[in-house]
This record gives structure tokens, C-alpha cells and sequence, in this order.
């Protein structure tokens, strides 16, 4: 199969059904997300068990809180309030365009190109695709090739489920990946590494393709000097051991006043041996999702041992862990500094850098000094504190006393800054991610713009004295 002409037949085969029917009414919209959302429902299991088989080992449990409630939850968002943002939005007019009017009209783009992630493989996909086909689009999904069983899977459901004229799944390669990225989509959201982004939005340029990246980078976590240490680290190593790590949001590293640093690497042991007292054969301890990934990880844990950071591995049943299986225990490390290559790269896996600080500003520092992150984290009671922390620093989300929890709200946007993305969707923001919100200026019979229409006279000779703060001068001085 020849993959670009293969592609751009069915780029072309969406676009003529978007010609047939470019404003898609309400409950068309809704019927649409809805069979998405039965769809899912129907195949819970056969999901879950998918990307188990990919990643080697995740709970399903774990599947079904990180990826199939959260499509739930977007899709009752979305039912609850499509009707509103698809109305035309009334917005003000100026004094000198009275009585005019204008709106903003929301219309769908056309063909939306999605490229999915292999750490969370459906809702990283389903999501934003349910959000493009609520604006009334069509969509053309990629999934990722890390993610191979699921990925077959997501094609023969939607296969079964849509025609390919409005929603359809490729599968494939590193080439297909660069393929898709290269087509004319209308828009094009892309979740994955920095480094990809990039790729994906220089592809999308030669077009004029508008991108949303939604990539990651390292998150710190913050733990202020009167926080509730022990909560902190429970809520911390949730969110940083969810998907063994694997997560675009999860902290990176961790900041700790140094006087609290071993008290803090004490309440993250306890914490883990709480959540997962054994490992090897844990149902609930997700698995890292390859060999590459696996060796990858273990290579930055050598560098920091080399150049002299203790390196603390929580094994609380003390197993010995197969390498074959990828499962990788818990390791906090202390004693980093900027050199290694741990506080270099995004980590994404189950290791988390503990660096302390001896003042507040420092920590604020330390965090201005790096590329914005995705994510940022705070843990404390004091509210200046909080406050500087919200204000003297940038990042793409703030959860506060917990980790992860802003992503999935449905009320606010989600999306990265800088580095580490650009574009915003979840609920409103995916919706009008997904559309053009075109402007409208509604000239009414009565106007005053023939007041300031040639031949120019007095009144635009005063107008301009008045905006120059000169005086005397001819109309044409």
C-alpha cells in the first residue's frame, strides 16, 4: 500500500463529506460524541486488556480512572453545554459603529488530524477527537506505534462504529506518523515529546496547518516548610506512580527546604509501601512500556550514581524484579545536581530527583531558570507563598496541595507553554479550538461612517487636532 496516497484519499473522502454537510446541527453533534461514548462502554474490557498487553502490565483499574472516565466525563461536559457554544456569540460595539452590531460565529474547521500517545493511549486519541467532531468536524486519528494491540484495536472499533468519511484510525510506523503530519488538515493536535513536537510542527508549517502540541517536560512538585508532609508525599507518589511514571503531568522532581529532605524521603517510602507493598507481581503496578524505555531509565539512574547522587531504591517486599516484565521499583534520588542527565531530560517513568532548597526564593529560582514545564505543583498552607508561587512563575497547569487533578477539569483549558506546548482544549477551549469563530459586523441602515468619508471636512480636521494636539493647521498641513 502506497501510505501518502493512501492517506490522502481518505483526507480527501472527509473533506467531500464535509462539503455535503459543513454545519452539522446539535443533535447530529451529539449523537456523534454519544456512540463514541457507547462505543467505549461496550468495549471497556477488550480496552483495557489491550493496553495491559502493550505496556506489558496495567491494572485496568488504572485504565478505567486515567482514560475511560475521563472520555465520560468530557462527553457529559460537552452534552450539557454544546448548544450554547455553538450559538452565535453577541460581543460589544464601539460607540462610532452604533447601532451596528457584531457576534463571533462559531464554524467548524473541516478535517481535524489527531496524533495520539502510547502512554495514554484512548483518551490521548478518543478526547480531542470527540471534542473536533462536537465543533462539527471530521477527524483522522494516528495512533501511536508503541501502542500496537491498542491501536488495532481503536481501528476495528471505529471501523465498526463510524464511517471512514467521518471518523477513521491509522495505524502504522515513525514514517506514517511523518506522513500524516505532512497532510493539509484544517488543524492538527499532536501529544508527544518536545523533540517530536517540533517535527510535527515544522511538518504542519509548509501547509499553514494551525497545531495544538500538547507536549510535556519536567514538572516540579514543591513542598513548602509548614506543609502536611506526610499527605504531600502520599499525594505526590499517586501522582507521580500512576502509570509507573509514564505521564506527561506527573512531578519530575521534587523541591524540599533542606532541613526537611530526610524527613521527606521518609514519608515518600512509607507512602509507596502503602500504595504498592509488593511489585513483581502487583496487578495495580503498571509496567514500563518497553525495552528502550526500560534501559533508558536505568541509564540515568548510572549517571547520577557515577557523579555521586544516592540513588534509593523502595523494594518493600524486597523482590527481585525480572527485567524481562519492565517492572521497575520506586527510586528516589538525592544529591542531584544539574549535570546529570536525570535533571536533564523529561524522566517519565517511576524515578523521582529530590532537591533542597534553603530559601523560598531559591526554589522560585531554580524553577525560572529551567524551560517552562506542563505542570507545576505546590504543597504549603501559606497563602503568600502560594500566591508568589502562582504569579513568579510560568507553567502550562498549577494543581495545589495535590498533583494531576487540574487536567481533568472540565471547566478550564489544558495545555503546556513554551516547550512544553502550545493551544489549549478540554471542554469550551477544545471546542473552539476546534472551530473558527468568525467575526460578523452587522451595519445597520442608520450609521455614522459617512461622517468620516471623503471629501474630508472640519469635523476630521478637528478629530485630528484633537488626536495630535496641534491646532491651526489646515486640513491638509
Amino acid at each position: 500500500m502506497d501510505t501518502e496516497l493512501d492517506l490522502s484519499r481518505l483526507l480527501e473522502t472527509q473533506r467531500k463529506a464535509f462539503a455535503d454537510d459543513p454545519l452539522p446541527g446539535l443533535n447530529t453533534r451529539i449523537g456523534r460524541i454519544e456512540r463514541l461514548l457507547e462505543m467505549a462502554r461496550k468495549n471497556a474490557r477488550a480496552i483495557a486488556e489491550a493496553i495491559s498487553a502493550d505496556f506489558g502490565n496495567r491494572s485496568p483499574y488504572e485504565t478505567l480512572v486515567s482514560e475511560l472516565m475521563q472520555l465520560e466525563s468530557a462527553v457529559r461536559h460537552t452534552r450539557r453545554h454544546l448548544g450554547r457554544w455553538m450559538r452565535p456569540r453577541r460581543r460589544p460595539t464601539g460607540l462610532l459603529y452604533f447601532p451596528a452590531s457584531n457576534v463571533l460565529q462559531p464554524q467548524p474547521l473541516g478535517v481535524v488530524g489527531v496524533i495520539g500517545a502510547w502512554n495514554y493511549p484512548f483518551q490521548l486519541s478518543v478526547e480531542p477527537a470527540m471534542e473536533a467532531l462536537a465543533a462539527g468536524n471530521r477527524v483522522m486519528i494516528k495512533t501511536s506505534e508503541l501502542a500496537p494491540r491498542f491501536a488495532a484495536l481503536l481501528a476495528q472499533l471505529v471501523r465498526e462504529t463510524f464511517d471512514e468519511s467521518l471518523l477513521t484510525v491509522i495505524e502504522g510506523d515513525a514514517a506514517v506518523a511523518a506522513a500524516f503530519a505532512a497532510l493539509p488538515f484544517d488543524h492538527l493536535l499532536f501529544t508527544g515529546s518536545t523533540r517530536v513536537g517540533r517535527l510535527v510542527a515544522e511538518a504542519a508549517a509548509r501547509n499553514l496547518t494551525p497545531v495544538t502540541l500538547e507536549l510535556g517536560g519536567k514538572s516540579p512538585a514543591i513542598i513548602d516548610r509548614d506543609c502536611d508532609v506526610d499527605q504531600a508525599a502520599r499525594r505526590i507518589v499517586w501522582g507521580k506512580l500512576l502509570n509507573a511514571g509514564q505521564t506527561c503531568v506527573a512531578p519530575d522532581y521534587l523541591l524540599v527546604p533542606q532541613e526537611c529532605e530526610e524527613r521527606v524521603v521518609e514519608a515518600l517510602q512509607n507512602a509507596i509501601a502503602a500504595y504498592y507493598p509488593k511489585l513483581a507481581d502487583n496487578p495495580d503496578y503498571t509496567s514500563i512500556v518497553n525495552t528502550a524505555h526500560f534501559e533508558r531509565l536505568h541509564a540515568l539512574l548510572d549517571d547520577a550514581r557515577k557523579q555521586g547522587a544516592r540513588v534509593i531504591e523502595v523494594n518493600p517486599a524486597t523482590e527481585t524484579l525480572a527485567p524481562e516484565k519492565r517492572k521497575m521499583a520506586p527510586t528516589l534520588v538525592t544529591g542531584v545536581t544539574d549535570d546529570m542527565r536525570l535533571m536533564q531530560e523529561e524522566i517519565f517513568g517511576p524515578i523521582l530527583p529530590i532537591l533542597g532548597y534553603e530559601g523560598f526564593d531559591a526554589a522560585l529560582g531554580y524553577i525560572n531558570r529551567h524551560d517552562r514545564p506542563l505542570a507545576l505543583y505546590w504543597f504549603g498552607k501559606d497563602a503568600r507563598n502560594r500566591q508568589r508561587i502562582l504569579e513568579g512563575t510560568h507553567s502550562g497547569g498549577v494543581t495545589i496541595n495535590d498533583c494531576l487533578l487540574h487536567l481533568s477539569q472540565e471547566s478550564q483549558p489544558f495545555g503546556g507553554i513554551g516547550p512544553s506546548g502550545s493551544g489549549h482544549y478540554h471542554g469550551e477551549w477544545g471546542f473552539n479550538t476546534f472551530s473558527k469563530l468568525k467575526p460578523v459586523f452587522i451595519q445597520s441602515r442608520w450609521n455614522g461612517m459617512s461622517l468620516v468619508a471623503p471629501p474630508f471636512g472640519k469635523l476630521m480636521q478637528k478629530l485630528f487636532e484633537r488626536f495630535s494636539g496641534t491646532s491651526g493647521q489646515s486640513k491638509n498641513g
